[in-house]
């Protein structure tokens, strides 16, 4: 299992102008890097007798630019550039192998057909972490250790520990970000033992989730948690902090100070977003062995009239966090197809066609009569146990009783890579 530990770290001036100076070399870096794999793009993207005269550039081929050729150009980067020469080549490396993931994403899709965006030029500000490869290895140019980070160009840097790190997870990369507040030091640690998933037959407690806008999440046992409107509390501050910084001279001191506080607002939402989600998280983890939940496409919900609503309570991160909580605790998490889960009765299966706005579940076949977000999390939860052999039963009303386990269809469990912060 691999785990990131996010600590706050304290430089001193002279060692935050360094770190500034590493991510501005290393923004124009990706720049020149992706300008050269676009050129190459769009000089090689058709045979040569087959180019426009009008809209294709017309000169020699260049040769194929990918990691590994820009990588070999490091050497003549740092002797054109003597700036380059303070910054370790792992960290250069690391920031094309950035650039390699996004180019791919792009390029090559995933096995649902499914393409990333194309990778952007970064204005000034906008690089805001660099990564070192290795930590605390005998030839790392980074230690971890006495509650520093030691490097010979910086010396030692001291880290806020809030929580200790398990003496059985061995450090494995570290990543130096700059957020609003400061800057902070993520560093990933790998352990060789898996939290081993409670078996089938000793799963007691059982729960199908239905996220909505009305209530965040409703449980198939009526339990509700309420929507918490983080971004939009706030939406009217952040407003006119827009328009003050709208009257400001772009580049100036102001201008600059303007940009934190708005910075700061953001990061304050996000935090208490997330804080509210980690929370919401253990508590289903602390209470049910099977918690089971909708496969939502969350990105195509995002493009209606309620977008900003959805991306305000932010369903994906949540559930995100919950799987990663659940896996790390031992917890099953399943997602279920969301097909019918709305519309068919928890209790006879009947179809019951209902718009947005009807918030009550009447079924004029067996004459059960639920909130309709209920409806939806027992239908869930039934599909979740049928699909993975689960011996319990849940009633029309949420409740579970025991009964005979079914034949179960999975052979096994998929463990995942998880980044916790």
């Amino acid at each position: 299992m691999i785990l990131t530990f996010e600590y706050r770290i304290k430089p001193n001036q002279k060692q935050a102008e360094c770190i500034n100076q590493w991510l501005e070399l290393l923004r124009r870096h990706w720049n020149y890097a992706l300008g050269q794999r676009l050129d190459w793009l769009r000089r090689t993207r058709c045979a040569i007798d087959r180019c426009s005269l009008i809209s294709e550039t017309i000169g020699e081929i260049p040769e194929k630019v990918n990691y590994y050729t820009q990588q070999s150009d490091l050497k003549q980067t740092k002797t054109l550039f003597p700036d380059y020469k303070n910054i370790y080549c792992e960290v250069q490396q690391m920031n094309l192998q950035r650039l390699e993931k996004a180019w791919k994403r792009w390029l090559v899709p995933d096995k649902k057909g499914k393409r990333g965006g194309r990778p952007r030029f970064k204005k000034a500000g906008q690089l805001r972490s660099f990564s070192f490869s290795r930590v605390n290895h005998p030839k790392a140019v980074i230690k971890f250790q006495n509650n520093c980070l030691w490097t010979k160009k910086w010396g030692a840097i001291p880290v806020v520990i809030h929580r200790p790190i398990p003496e059985s997870f061995i450090l494995k990369t570290a990543t130096i970000v700059k957020k609003a507040d400061g800057y902070y030091v993520c560093i990933t640690a790998e352990d060789e033992t898996i939290p081993n998933v409670i078996p089938i037959d000793n799963i007691k407690s059982a729960v199908g989730i239905d996220v909505g806008l009305k209530e965040f999440l409703t449980t198939s046992q009526g339990k509700t948690v309420a929507v918490k409107k983080i971004y939009r509390n706030r939406q009217k501050h952040l407003a006119r902090q827009q328009r003050k910084l709208a009257r400001k001279n772009k580049g100036s001191k102001n201008y600059e100070k303007q940009q934190k506080r708005i910075a700061l607002t953001h990061q304050k939402i996000a935090r208490y977003r997330k804080d509210w989600h980690y929370k919401t998280a253990h508590w289903l983890v602390n209470n049910y062995d099977f918690i089971a939940c909708e496969d939502l496409n969350i990105k195509g919900l995002a493009k209606t009239k309620l977008a900003k609503s959805i991306l305000d309570v932010a369903w994906g991160n949540f559930l995100t966090k919950l799987e990663a909580v659940a896996v790390k605790r031992g917890v099953w998490f399943v997602k279920v197809s969301p097909h019918g889960t709305t519309v068919n009765c928890s209790s006879c299966g009947h179809k019951v066609p209902k718009t947005l706005s009807v918030r009550l579940h009447e079924c004029p076949k067996c004459n059960l009569t639920m909130d309709r977000d209920e409806n939806a999390a027992v239908n869930i939860i039934k599909k979740a146990l049928q699909i993975h052999g689960v011996g319990l039963i849940p009633s029309a009303c949420g409740g579970l009783v025991s009964g005979q386990p079914v034949k179960q269809e999975t052979s096994g469990t998929e463990y995942m890579q998880l980044s916790l912060f």
